[in-house]
């Protein structure tokens, strides 16, 4: 740890923030310059891993966060999802999908690649912190777009979205033209790329009441 860091004060930053801390935030907040902020970063996040600690530091959305490793990712699953923490049904995380590598999208746009009324369930995300509008479309009518939240990359644990990986390898020429080939690939890559520490919420589960709203339309 750099001398100009407290790393003690460094660590309880981290420890009460419930979201991913910028450099220039820390660095304001401790009284020292942007660059030693990074690298004292770095140094924390290389010592984590050499002490064998349960966590880790990644620079995710912008900013620094702390994670629990991804070795001990079963037990914390186990934890979480006996506390019962609401999991997005599998019409969410499909809905998430289409947002993510669509965005900016409109509802329309939605339901018609899902074959389905996405209105419930596009509320539900927006409610969850993990989409948001992000403008209107000009055409008739001015539709609202929405696109992913910060909140969403946090999850995944990805710094933006030019690192959420690329739908080409599941897509064959004579399906591409398919709205359910495509919904379906964008579904499997956001689900194996959900980083599970902290994120059972993205698992796949059976369609519930949480998404009452999304039936044929």
């Amino acid at each position: 740890m750099t001398d100009a860091v407290d790393a003690r004060a460094l660590e309880s930053l981290f420890f009460v923030s419930d979201e991913p801390l910028s450099a220039s935030v820390l660095a304001q907040t401790l009284e020292v310059d942007r660059r030693d902020v990074d690298n004292a970063c770095d140094r924390l996040a290389t010592d984590l891993e050499d002490r064998g600690s349960g966590l880790v530091l990644r620079n995710v959305a912008g900013g620094w966060r702390l994670f629990t490793h991804p070795d001990v990712a079963p037990m914390v699953e186990r934890f979480v999802l006996s506390s019962r923490q609401a999991r997005l049904t599998k019409a969410a995380l499909e809905t998430l999908a289409i947002v993510a590598y669509k965005q900016p999208a409109t509802r329309h746009q939605v339901s018609a690649i899902r074959g389905v009324n996405s209105d419930g369930v596009l509320r539900a995300l927006q409610d969850r912190g993990l989409i948001e509008e992000s403008g209107r479309e000009e055409t008739p009518g001015r539709p609202v777009l929405y696109g992913t939240t910060p909140g969403f990359l946090e999850r995944l644990g990805l710094p933006s979205l030019a690192s959420l990986p690329s739908l080409a390898p599941l897509l064959v020429p004579d399906v591409d033209e398919d709205a359910g080939e495509r919904s379906g690939a964008m579904v499997d890559v956001i689900a194996d790329s959900a980083d599970p520490i902290g994120t059972p919420d993205l698992e796949d589960a059976p369609d519930s009441g949480l998404l009452e709203d999304d039936r044929p339309g």
